[in-house]
């Protein structure tokens, strides 16, 4: 098969933003803050309250925070689940209506989780309501991220749709800030005892109000017009080869790809944001406002540089800039720990902003890159199984093995050598990665009718 990234562009193309792409923008992005608010508002109350308030204490704090975090991964586990289930509905009836039906489903689950009695009220029925609520949570989000990206790749000029494609995973650092921000003032406003007993509620009911508004913005754009045409093309042919069963057969490479591609930047991600702050408030015993304000001030530069990045894909091409991202991701934990060891703020808030500069450089360029691989029959399906599979042996495990190594060797080595193994994997998988900078999907959606053809004949 030839390189599709030397297919010859559109017009279209080159020329500049289409009307209403950056309504398209903005609708992908308000919701992507409400979901990734409340996916990891949980994140952060798994190290700071979950571990004592809704599981048995062993006497040991770390116990309860790798308790805590087995919860958190069962929203990973789900995500695959919500990614295959909303690939399939999206490919068929669009991306729009799925986006206003995952935004409600894990607004309701994250409300509902700061209704729930705790372990001393209930004893184990906590946890497991817990446990459902995550999965219900999970499942949302993992459809969401496909419908988000693909909203804006889709519509977006092929010369710049790594920067307009960028933007959605730029509001994750948005929705991480308004959680890290929302905990933090609450936690520097009520006493330890107020905070773990009832504060630490108010943040999960908030995400009624934000939801409210993350749906309204949704109701006001329109799937891309190269959707609309696929639909058009299938509904005159009366086909029905679209889903995640034909993705799998027909762009295999595509998936595992995808899969590699997020191994690194995922395990870097929840080692920087999750598992930084069972190490600054364990280790380094840094107070919480303190340690989530080093959070607030790094989740400000990761917004900030995502579309930087984005930006740079489109002039230097998608693979240059990941490979960046993966060789000093390696690097980071091998360094960012010693700083956060000596307990100064400048050096700590260095170090956790530079792991997310880093992650940015691969995660920017995400949305077009996978985009690229599928045609548009079958692109949320393939950009959501490729992405969201990956979760549950990455991004789900990486707080819980971080902390177990910590907990067993009392070093920050071994963490610094999972993440570095992480981005040796990630690393083949870019070069195993075709370059589609610039890429008309148009020429993908040829590529896939004349391949169907050739197999019909």
């Amino acid at each position: 098969m030839t390189d599709r990234a030397t297919a010859t562009p559109s017009a279209a193309p080159g020329a500049g933003a289409p009307t209403g792409l950056k309504k398209v923008v903005a609708a992908s992005m308000a919701g992507t803050v409400v979901e990734w608010y409340e996916f990891f508002l949980y994140a952060s109350a798994a190290t700071l309250v979950f571990g004592t308030q809704f599981f048995p204490q062993t006497g040991t704090t770390l116990d309860g925070i790798i308790a805590a975090f087995v919860t958190y991964a069962v929203g990973f586990v789900a995500r695959p689940l919500g990614g295959i289930v909303f690939g399939h509905f999206g490919d068929k009836h669009g991306r729009k209506r799925l986006l206003q039906l995952s935004i409600i489903l894990v607004g309701a689950a994250t409300f509902l989780m700061g209704c729930l009695p705790t372990f001393s009220q209930i004893g184990f029925g906590a946890p497991a309501l817990l446990v459902t609520l995550r999965f219900i949570q999970g499942f949302a989000v993992g459809g969401e991220w496909g419908g988000a990206v693909l909203l804006v790749a889709e519509t977006a000029p092929a010369r710049t749709r790594g920067f307009w494609a960028s933007w959605p995973q730029a509001a994750v650092p948005l929705g991480n800030l308004l959680a890290t921000l929302a905990l933090f003032t609450l936690s520097a406003t009520l006493s330890s005892d107020d905070f773990l007993s009832w504060g630490w509620r108010i943040a999960f009911w908030a995400s009624a109000l934000i939801v409210l508004v993350g749906y309204y913005i949704r109701t006001k754009v329109s799937d891309a017009p190269i959707f609309h045409e696929m639909v058009a093309e299938r509904e005159a042919t009366k086909a029905q080869s679209y889903g995640v069963r034909e993705v799998v057969r027909r762009y295999p490479r595509g998936i595992l790809t995808a899969m590699g591609l997020r191994v690194a930047e995922n395990i870097l991600y929840y080692v920087v944001v999750a598992f930084s702050i069972v190490y600054l408030t364990q280790v380094v015993k840094a107070e919480i406002p303190n340690t989530l304000l080093f959070l607030v001030a790094a989740h400000i530069v990761h917004f900030l540089v995502i579309p930087q990045f984005g930006r740079l894909s489109d002039k230097i091409g998608r693979r240059p800039v990941y490979a960046f991202g993966a060789i000093t991701g390696a690097s980071w934990a091998f360094f960012a720990f010693p700083m956060m060891d000596t307990g100064n703020i400048a050096l700590t808030l260095i170090a956790i902003s530079l792991g997310l500069v880093f992650h940015a450089a691969m995660y920017a360029g995400q949305p077009s890159i996978m985009a690229e691989m599928f045609p548009t029959r079958m692109r949320y399906s393939g950009v959501s199984l490729g992405y969201q599979v990956t979760s549950i042996f990455a991004g789900s495990l990486a707080p819980i093995i971080a902390t177990a190594l910590l907990a067993r060797f009392g070093s920050s080595v071994p963490v610094a050598i999972y993440v570095a193994i992480a981005c040796a994997i990630t690393l083949i998988a870019v070069f195993a990665a075709r370059e589609t900078r610039g890429l008309d999907l148009r020429a993908v959606d040829q590529e896939d009718r004349e391949r169907t053809q050739a197999e019909a004949r």
